[in-house]
């Protein structure tokens, strides 16, 4: 049965016969982290959304000493190649089939430049992922506002979604609402919010907005959903 588990702020554990993955594996300074960077021995791939600071996080550390792959976008996946890192570049609107199933990348309106010492690097366009797990499909929107293009994830039968609903750099509980029935996901885990003054939300407020949309399931650092 395919998993996933929260780990603070848009971080999340996702996994499911032959996948062990991480999404944006901001570990270290996570105020939220129910886990470090260090317990994560055995990981297969990580998706990076895009190239922000609590997003990026960990990637290097656990990539390194895992061996696991890193998706993204051609932008970071050439900066982090130059670190040693094995990468698997994409594109919004490309869909490849790994041996765990097929992964889309999909729009989000945000930035992703990447800090890198004193510099900022181009990190491309931020986006979002609709992974194939056992048959079952989970989509990470990235951070993100309320887009048009999520219409068209209605005709991908999503099972679980792991939407924003801080606001200020991403979705609120309203527009998160408002992409819940726009999407029509069986279950929609909400994050993003609460990590730092800027983006408190109320998640029970979330839930009342999506009504009977989609099952909400407000999820505490280490808590999973099995889908």
């Amino acid at each position: 049965m395919a998993k996933v588990r929260f780990l603070g702020h848009a971080a999340f554990y996702v996994g499911g016969e032959g996948l062990k993955g991480l999404i944006d594996p901001f570990l270290t300074g996570n105020p939220q982290a129910s886990q470090g960077a260090e317990s994560f021995t055995e990981i297969d791939v990580i998706f990076l959304t895009h190239g922000h600071d609590d997003h990026l996080g960990d990637t290097v550390q656990i990539a390194k000493r895992t061996g696991a792959t890193v998706v993204a976008n051609y932008e970071i996946c050439h900066h982090l190649a130059k670190k040693g890192l094995k990468c698997h570049p994409m594109q919004i609107g490309g869909r490849w089939t790994f041996p765990f199933g097929t992964v889309k990348m999909t729009a989000a309106l945000h930035g992703s430049a990447i800090l890198d010492g004193n510099q900022v690097v181009y990190g491309g366009l931020a986006g979002g992922f609709l992974i194939e797990i056992e048959g079952k499909k989970v989509y990470h929107s990235g951070d993100t506002g309320l887009t048009k293009e999520m219409e068209l994830l209605a005709e991908e039968a999503i099972d679980v979604a792991l939407l924003p609903i801080g606001g200020n750099f991403v979705m609120d509980e309203e527009d998160a609402a408002r992409a819940v029935r726009m999407i029509g996901p069986e279950a929609v885990v909400p994050m993003h919010y609460d990590t730092f003054d800027l983006i408190r939300a109320d998640a029970d407020r979330f839930a009342r907005l999506v009504g009977t949309a989609s099952r909400v399931v407000p999820l505490r650092p280490g808590q999973e959903l099995l889908f």
